[in-house]
């Protein structure tokens, strides 16, 4: 009786072992990150180096790959009329990065930030603050809730990534859509511009 007893307590100490180290070793999925962690490192794993010389930009740029969880399993594309200035980044619908060719003027992040500043729709939070990125939340405000029931409205978050590099002398804009995306996506795609380099 004893021999049974310790047998099922064995079990039973066995079935809830393997359950707590199967529930630990799921990792963070986007919706279980919490707070303002932003990473943008140098570890490009999860990236393939895409070529846009063809594309009348002498530069190499890291993009991520069908690894790296957004959703999308093809190739990039790159949407530009020949001779113009601006050029659509996009890997599948999840990413879309917007680059324009700004010459010589080298103040964008400067300016981008002022104009963050004077727009009065959103409260802007930086999380990464940068000479050459910025990465912000962006919250829209809501008025006149402090009447309406709790159960209505929802939050207006987005987050938003903005860049600027210079190669070969030519000032180039690289920004997230308008509407931002999540944090995980802007997080790759801030880790894009920083990889941003010229063509050796």
């Amino acid at each position: 009786m004893l021999k049974s007893f310790l047998n099922i307590g064995l079990i039973f100490i066995g079935v809830i072992s393997a359950s707590l180290m199967l529930n630990s070793c799921g990792g963070d999925t986007p919706s279980d990150a919490v707070g303002d962690d932003i990473v943008v490192d140098d570890d490009y794993y999860e990236f393939q180096d895409f070529a846009l010389g063809v594309y009348d930009i002498p530069a190499i740029i890291s993009l991520p790959d069908e690894t790296a969880n957004i959703g999308a399993s093809t190739k990039p594309e790159v949407v530009h009329i020949e001779d113009d200035i601006k050029w659509e980044v996009n890997i599948g619908s999840n990413f879309q990065l917007l680059i324009e060719d700004y010459g010589d003027i080298n103040d964008l992040i400067e300016v981008e930030k002022k104009e963050l500043a004077e727009q009065t729709f959103f409260k802007v939070k930086y999380l990464i603050d940068e000479a050459d990125l910025i990465l912000y939340e962006r919250t829209l405000l809501v008025k006149g809730t402090d009447k309406a029931s709790p159960k209505v409205g929802v939050e207006h978050k987005s987050y938003h990534v903005y860049g600027s590099k210079v190669i070969d002398g030519i000032t180039y804009e690289l920004q997230s859509r308008e509407d931002g995306y999540e944090k995980v996506i802007i997080e790759l795609m801030a880790k894009s511009i920083k990889s941003l380099r010229p063509i050796e």
